[in-house]
């Protein structure tokens, strides 16, 4: 069966072996949503798909013009769907990737990366939607990967995603995901958890 652009990108994240296999799940991912765009410029699903696959694919080939085109790609979404837990997520993941791969000062000067703004959109994404596991999960997942010593706060957004409901494919591979920090959060492990995390 065919992919959809969604379960391509959740391939590039999760299942793909190197670099450029995960290039090329991005690109097949990014191409299904433009697709779907020009068929409906209004389908929600296929403008977020289209942003993520752009910003991961800047993040990949570290390319600064790619990485601050996919910012401001993001906050435009960010601002069109105010209330949509994904978008929050998307617009945290930009900030707090961008400060995780390349330090808190840098990232700052070089993109403009901000922490307090990646743990806000984190913060609104959970208050918008903790139903199901994805947004508590990744809040979760980001949170300790920043910082190991957020281990009270990572493990109480990793309980909540253990116990919240998987009704996509992406629910519950973070779920899973989720579950293998929870016993070194747990314990107050927050080195095991950031490196499990990672």
């Amino acid at each position: 069966m065919a992919l959809t652009p969604r379960e391509t990108l959740i391939a590039a994240a999760f299942d793909a072996r190197d670099k450029a296999s995960a290039m090329d799940l991005i690109q097949r991912a990014y191409n299904g949503a433009t697709a779907a765009l020009a068929r409906d410029p209004r389908d929600r699903d296929a403008q977020i798909i289209q942003v993520m696959a752009a910003g991961y694919a800047a993040k990949l080939d570290r390319s600064r013009r790619g990485a601050l085109a996919a910012r401001a790609k993001i906050e435009k979404l960010a601002e069109a769907y105010p209330r949509d837990a994904e978008a929050q997520i998307v617009l945290a993941g930009w900030h707090l990737d961008a400060i995780a791969e390349l330090g808190g000062l840098v990232a700052r000067a070089a993109v403009g990366a901000s922490r307090d703004t990646g743990l806000e959109a984190l913060d609104r994404a959970v208050a918008l939607d903790s139903r199901r596991a994805a947004p508590p999960a990744i809040a979760a997942l980001m949170r300790i990967r920043l910082n190991p010593r957020d281990v009270a706060r990572s493990r109480q957004l990793a309980e909540i995603a253990m116990k919240a409901e998987t009704p996509t494919l992406l629910d519950i591979v973070l779920q899973k995901r989720v579950a293998l920090i929870l016993q070194p959060l747990r314990a107050g492990d927050g080195r095991k958890a950031q490196a499990l995390a990672e």
